[in-house]
């Protein structure tokens, strides 16, 4: 299966209004309830079923990235370079490495063909800061496609803090793919490159809408 249809779930389960309560949705609650909504969205709106890539990327935007914790992300997936780079290019690699995943995830939604999502049972002890929300695609004339979501407690919510597509996690995948880079070129170089990649995806949005 192509890389952007399994970007598709994503997009699909991390959807959600946000909701102001006492206390946190429970994060496998969070998952089923925002799936629900984002698939009755797509439904319902025929201008992202046609591909409209603004109204896409703007639902993207709106309803996927605040589920995130994109400081913790960032700092996993470059480990120490994190630790070595001035708070100036902390700050806009946060920045940046949003907006990749922000232009993905749209690009995913916009492939939406009715697949089917398979919830597993949720398992974690009271307490629990971090943990693990298990599902899986079911594709007609294919296998099914496990999804984890890891999500970690912050503050009086959850955020994802990585997502595993077949047992590969999402940030040791980038973690390798800028370590790489980062022997090649250094941090701002990188950000750099990071920039140049959302300003072409921006580019070709414009194109598709």
């Amino acid at each position: 299966m192509q890389v952007l249809n399994r970007w598709l779930i994503i997009a699909i389960l991390l959807v959600a209004p946000a909701l102001v309560m006492a206390e946190p949705v429970a994060p496998d609650v969070l998952v089923k309830t925002t799936a629900t909504d984002v698939l009755d969205i797509i439904k319902k709106d025929k201008d992202i079923q046609s591909g409209n890539m603004t109204k896409i990327t703007a639902l993207a935007e709106e309803k996927i990235l605040p589920h995130f914790d994109f400081d913790a992300m960032s700092k996993s997936v470059l480990g120490k370079n994190w630790r070595e780079a001035s708070k100036e290019q902390q700050a806009q690699f946060v920045t940046e490495f949003r907006t990749l995943l922000v232009r993905t995830y749209a690009s995913a939604l916009s492939k939406y063909r009715n697949q089917t999502i398979d919830y597993k049972p949720f398992r974690a002890q009271p307490g629990d800061v971090r943990v693990t929300v298990k599902t899986q695609i079911l594709q007609s004339g294919g296998p099914a496609l496990p999804i984890d979501y890891v999500l970690k407690l912050t503050g009086d919510a959850w955020k994802v803090v990585d997502i595993s597509i077949e047992g590969v996690s999402l940030v040791t995948n980038y973690r390798g793919q800028f370590s790489n880079e980062l022997k090649q070129t250094d941090m701002s170089g990188l950000i750099q490159r990071i920039a140049d990649k959302n300003k072409s995806n921006a580019a070709v949005e414009v194109k598709k809408s």
